[in-house]
């Protein structure tokens, strides 16, 4: 397969692209994701997070403010910074204040905008810089709590009393961010033409 971008437009001025490994986001030789081979169940929802998490940060690397803030197609709100925003908003959820007890309110949403995670991802470079910190500092506590649970039955408590354990917890994880991926890959491709793998 050809290395080389077909540098044309359609005729709506979306980017086009013959498939070859300058269009996926990185060449197989330099992925950072782990190879799979993992030793135990912990390891195996451990790693698999973190492979998504990986996946998603490679998606959204490389572009302005504008590109990440670039919604998909009416009347849809999902931009890339909405989808930091929002992981920021479900790694905070589930973990400071489902799985540790804390008390963490909203960084975006609230009862007035429930889909504040959306709505305020404009093309700032501050509101950028920002999401990144928070979706950041929130997979650091995540991956700190896990690294430190005794096991994967350790229990937390959800808004409507019941309790989940660790375990369904990163298969949950692994599953949200698998799907907003999913996304991501559309987001991104709209923008440059730049594949998942």
């Amino acid at each position: 397969m050809a290395d080389s971008r077909d540098e044309a437009a359609t005729s709506g001025g979306e980017p086009t692209r013959t498939f070859g490994w300058s269009y996926l986001f990185v060449h197989p030789d330099d992925d950072p994701r782990s190879d799979g081979n993992f030793a135990d169940e912990r390891a195996v929802l451990v790693e698999y997070l973190r492979d998504q998490r990986l996946t998603f940060e490679l998606k959204c690397d490389g572009l302005n403010a504008e590109q990440l803030a670039r919604r998909s197609v009416p009347p849809s709100t999902m931009s890339l910074l909405g989808l930091i925003r929002h992981l920021a908003e479900v790694e905070r959820g589930w973990f400071r204040r489902t799985m540790a007890g804390q008390v963490a309110p909203q960084r975006y949403c609230s009862d007035d905008d429930p889909d504040g995670d959306f709505d305020g991802a404009v093309a700032d470079p501050t509101v950028v810089d920002e999401a990144y910190r928070a979706w950041r500092a929130e997979v650091a506590f995540a991956e700190q709590f896990v690294s430190e649970a005794a096991d994967l039955d350790v229990q937390g408590r959800q808004r409507d009393g019941n309790v989940i354990v660790l375990r369904r917890l990163l298969v949950h994880m692994i599953e949200e961010y698998a799907r907003h991926n999913g996304h991501a890959d559309l987001l991104r491709e709209r923008i440059d033409g730049r594949v998942g793998q």
